[in-house]
């Protein structure tokens, strides 16, 4: 299709960066936001194409519909907004920023998606590719719009890239060679509302692949292996660590292996893996697949797990002081995710948790605690309800903090040497902070300030 002339919705850092790669292609842009209050000299003055730009505020007008060929919407505005459903009725296709930079985009794309060790994966996967080749390209929900790059992308580009839930529910011809599912499990019931709709979502990200391409499933996952089932369009690749496979990547004596009909090849010993718990020796399976499948050497891929040191904000640790190790989990932002990192730790520990509320439930969390948690320390919106539901599991050893400095405060007065504390919230930031960066890098500051 042509692209002339474009409605993008959005102010935001994704919306800001598909308008210039629209811009940088020759396309007119109209931004739209709701927000009337808008700043729009401060978004114009991002950019040297100012006569090809304009703005709307408030309410997306009939005739301004009318004008576009396409509509451009950031991964934070539902789809069945009102204004998104007035675009659609007229006719006018609806992308997301993943569709539009798959337009633009050259290259080789390995696509991951799934609830939990999207990040870390997607990252190791980074790491895989630049040891193999400077041409390489890591975006998406990890933080870099991939519309801000797509475009610095040729034939040999090794692409990985992070994919959320909602920017896979604008995908129509997006096409990874390699696409991945890591699991699956409840989340974000507060924008797709059932879980049909989310899983759903996440497994559109092989919709468009065929028998030259590949997809990389948790085969000890059981949503996963339901849900991927009847799926045949491509070919699909299964690992596990529980399982030693027919075919695909798994653990067998100690030992990852790859195995393709007869050929068996060990890659690297699961103990030289120097990222903590079951959920990350997951995470790596993927990444070996992934990066098998997209004809990396396994010499290479050996070679980058064994010095890979995980990423900011997943089970970080931050400082040992008198005998009690600090972590920073900020990325675990749901209760499958916050299960895994108390799952992950190794001695008793003083628990951070709580946020804004994403509808989950707490139920198998406070279950998952096993023992090891000694105290409960609660901050943020849901902080009544997991309390609630922490009671009702016998559960009460908890206390209730109104900032997350005091929540580090109290830990640091509970813990005794050999404690762990750890920040794992099991919920959302956007609460008390802009994000679950934020909180993270908040935290470490908060624990580096304590003094021996």
């Amino acid at each position: 299709m042509e692209i002339n002339k474009v409605i993008v919705a959005g102010a935001g850092k994704s919306g800001i960066s598909a308008m210039g790669l629209l811009l940088r292609h020759g396309a007119s842009v109209i931004l739209f936001d709701q927000n009337k209050e808008l700043d729009t000299e401060k978004v114009l003055a991002q950019f040297e194409e100012k006569d090809r730009i304009e703005v709307e505020l408030g309410e997306l007008r009939d005739e301004t519909i009318a004008s576009a060929d396409l509509f451009v919407i950031s991964p934070g505005i539902p789809t069945d907004a009102d204004f998104v459903k007035k675009v659609e009725a007229a006719g006018v296709p609806v992308w997301g920023e993943i569709e539009l930079a798959y337009y633009y985009t050259k290259g080789t794309i390995a696509a991951i998606t799934g609830t939990n060790g999207k990040t870390t994966t997607t990252t190791l996967v980074g790491e895989i590719f630049k040891a193999h080749s400077s041409n390489t390209l890591v975006v998406g929900n990890i933080g870099l719009p991939y519309t801000k790059y797509a475009d610095t992308t040729d034939d040999s580009t090794l692409i990985a890239a992070e994919i959320s839930s909602f920017q896979l529910e604008t995908v129509h011809e997006f096409k990874p060679h390699v696409s991945a599912v890591l699991n699956l499990t409840p989340d974000h019931l507060n924008r797709h509302y059932t879980l049909d709709n989310y899983y759903n979502a996440k497994l559109r990200i092989a919709e468009n692949q065929d028998k030259n391409d590949y997809m990389i499933l948790n085969y000890d996952d059981p949503e996963t292996k339901v849900r991927c089932e009847s799926i045949s369009n491509t070919n699909k690749v299964w690992f596990s660590r529980i399982e030693e496979l027919s075919e695909g990547v798994y653990v067998s004596d100690g030992k990852i292996i790859i195995k393709q009909a007869d050929k068996v090849t060990e890659v690297m010993d699961v103990k030289d893996i120097k990222i903590l718990g079951t959920h990350n020796l997951e995470n790596v399976l993927a990444a070996v697949g992934i990066t098998f499948y997209m004809g990396i050497p396994v010499e290479t891929i050996a070679e980058t797990v064994r010095n890979f040191q995980g990423v900011e904000h997943r089970i970080e640790f931050v400082r040992e002081l008198n005998g009690v190790k600090y972590y920073n989990d900020s990325k675990g932002t749901n209760p499958d995710a916050a299960i895994k990192a108390i799952q992950a730790m190794d001695t008793t520990t003083e628990l951070i948790a709580g946020g804004y509320d994403k509808k989950s439930t707490y139920d198998e969390w406070i279950e998952a605690f096993d023992g090891k948690v000694k105290h409960l320390i609660l901050i943020g919106a849901t902080a009544d309800d997991i309390a609630k539901c922490a009671a009702a599991h016998g559960f009460t050893d908890i206390i209730r903090v109104d900032s997350l400095k005091d929540a580090v405060l109290a830990a640091h007065k509970n813990a005794e040497p050999g404690d762990n504390v750890l920040l794992s919230p099991a919920c959302a930031s956007w609460d008390m902070f802009k994000s679950y960066e934020e909180r993270g890098t908040l935290f470490k500051e908060y624990v580096n300030e304590i003094e021996g």
